[in-house]
């Protein structure tokens, strides 16, 4: 993930410059007031950590969601945890659900407690606080795509965890 360097926090700290002007989430802003935009970045968006998503479809997506009615997706992720890369499916509701499911089935747990997902200009920027059962934390993501900014958010989210057990 490449992101504007030069942006600075206002001084609110409740909202960082991309250079649109991004909303945090309520709980989050104390946390970030005094932290330098690429601060915030490198602590709540890292792009390096044990857990990375190299690849994600969704293997029935040619198909209109209104002639799906309430089944689920088929989801599909290639997940490198360290050296181990693995592929990995699973069918829910939606994206996110399925990468916290397949995470679950790789043993690493992510239960979404917040979920806040905002437009950012061109792009779209997506705020997750997680627990794994022991710790809270809170992880961003930035995309042009906002599937994969969820996506992003939660694979941050799950690193985080990761690191702090």
């Amino acid at each position: 993930m490449s992101l504007a360097t030069n942006a600075r926090p206002t001084s609110s700290g409740a909202r960082f410059h991309i250079p649109v002007h991004i909303p945090l989430p309520r709980d989050l802003r104390e946390e970030a007031e005094a932290m330098s935009y690429e601060s915030f970045v490198n602590e709540y968006a890292p792009d390096r950590g044990p857990l990375q998503l190299r690849d994600w479809s969704c293997a029935d997506g040619h198909r209109r969601a209104t002639r799906l009615g309430p089944q689920a997706r088929n989801y599909q992720a290639t997940l490198a945890i360290g050296e181990r890369i693995s592929t990995s499916s699973a069918a829910a509701s939606g994206p996110v659900a399925a990468l916290t499911a397949m995470l679950y089935d790789l043993g690493i747990a992510v239960e979404t407690t917040a979920f806040h997902q905002v437009p950012a200009g061109e792009r779209t920027a997506t705020f997750i606080r997680g627990s794994d059962g022991a710790h809270s934390e809170w992880a961003m993501g930035l995309s042009d795509d906002p599937t994969r900014s969820a996506l992003d958010a939660v694979i941050a989210c799950a690193n985080r965890l990761i690191t702090c057990a």
